[in-house]
């Protein structure tokens, strides 16, 4: 079997394993304790935090670990909405944003928050000018992607935190960075980004792992009440074995960046070259997207079929995001983008990893073929 959901999640580093194990057997104090063993477990976590903070190049005191994206997201946005809604209860984001982001901001809309989703292009990118526009006296936030889970759409993610500040340095800039980080390079202390959201286990590191950044200066009402951990924004014992392996994955990606983007950029544009061959397939990716997704969609095939038909191949991939997968409902991002509802039901979405090479593609690029015969075959029969 070839694996190709590497945005979904990401066979973790053999180093990040060890570190996991490692660090269980050597580190099971609490970080908190005050006895030896604690204040060895806290300096482990200490330096995690300095680790992560030199990679994203800002403070140590901006790191904020987490279980992972989905509570980073719900932390910047509810935190912000919760703490600054004495000066407004306007936000503005897009349709196309991960589960995490979209029901977060649709659940404050039904708080009687003001929500503007600003309309995506055809290829899914989101202009700064209509950001700008969006923004009014009441904003206090403005929360965007950088890089779409579903097809690798980019939003000018530097153009529109630079800009904003300039217009309106008041309003909280809030990135989901989970599809960018160690494909993209962003300069976080250049950007305008007030929160940044990362997630480990879509960088070879551990699941229930991820850390938020928050700015110097910014305030956040905590979601969970209890201990003074985490700066006093996420009370709970600190998991110090998975944030000390997430630590690891996160300088590894940084590191091995250039040199993956590198050798998926090849295989991603071989993929949407076959894919453009076939006149019944509609390309819902683009060649300025980002180097490891590339999504299209078969127009009358149901997208689960077309999963397991290349499963049986021995072809790994996923439909929607991982959240929605389970679901029959069309995707929310291709419908945004203009596409049709037929388009949005049978969308395929291919991502890669460090471990694929042109043989692999050369396999996958036979599976698609392959699949494109057995349906076109039973369509056939079934009439």
């Amino acid at each position: 079997m070839l694996y190709f959901d590497y945005a979904a999640s990401t066979p973790p580093y053999p180093d990040v394993i060890r570190t996991i194990g490692e660090v269980m057997n050597r580190h099971y104090a609490n970080a908190s304790s005050i006895h030896g063993y604690g204040e060895d477990a806290e300096r482990l976590l200490k330096r995690s935090r300095e680790v992560c903070a030199k990679t994203l190049g800002v403070k140590t005191s901006e790191i904020v670990f987490t279980s992972g994206a989905t509570e980073s997201n719900n932390m910047a946005i509810k935190g912000t909405a919760f703490r600054y809604r004495s000066r407004g209860k306007h936000i503005v984001t897009t349709k196309t944003e991960h589960a995490s982001v979209y029901e977060s901001i649709r659940f404050l809309e039904q708080m009687g928050y003001d929500i503007t989703y600003v309309p995506v292009d055809s290829e899914g990118q989101v202009k700064c000018e209509d950001v700008l526009e969006a923004v009014g006296k009441d904003t206090i936030l403005v929360s965007l992607m950088h890089v779409n889970n579903e097809t690798g759409a980019i939003h000018p993610i530097m153009n529109i935190g630079q800009q904003l500040k300039k217009v309106y340095p008041k309003v909280i800039f809030h990135v989901d960075g989970v599809q960018a980080f160690g494909k993209i390079k962003l300069e976080l202390q250049q950007s305008g980004i007030d929160l940044y959201s990362l997630s480990a286990h879509k960088i070879r590191g551990p699941k229930g792992a991820g850390l938020l950044y928050v700015r110097s200066g910014l305030e956040l009402t905590p979601l969970m009440s209890g201990g003074s951990q985490e700066g006093g924004l996420r009370a709970g014992t600190e998991n110090v074995p998975i944030i000390a392996a997430m630590t690891k994955a996160i300088r590894l990606a940084e590191e091995q960046r250039s040199e993956l983007c590198a050798r998926l950029v090849p295989l991603r544009d071989r993929l949407i070259e076959e894919i453009g061959r076939h006149p019944e397939w509609e390309l819902n990716s683009s060649s300025k997207g980002a180097p490891h997704i590339v999504h299209f969609s078969y127009p009358g095939m149901k997208a689960e079929v077309i999963l397991h038909t290349l499963e049986q191949l021995g072809i790994i991939v996923s439909t929607q995001s991982a959240c929605s997968s389970k679901y029959t409902e069309p995707s929310r991002v291709l419908l945004a983008m203009g596409k049709s509802e037929e388009i949005a039901r049978s969308g395929i979405r291919i991502s890669l990893g460090d471990t694929h090479n042109d043989e692999h593609i050369d396999q996958l690029i036979h599976a698609l073929q392959q699949m494109k015969k057995r349906l076109v075959s039973f369509e056939g029969w079934n009439r």
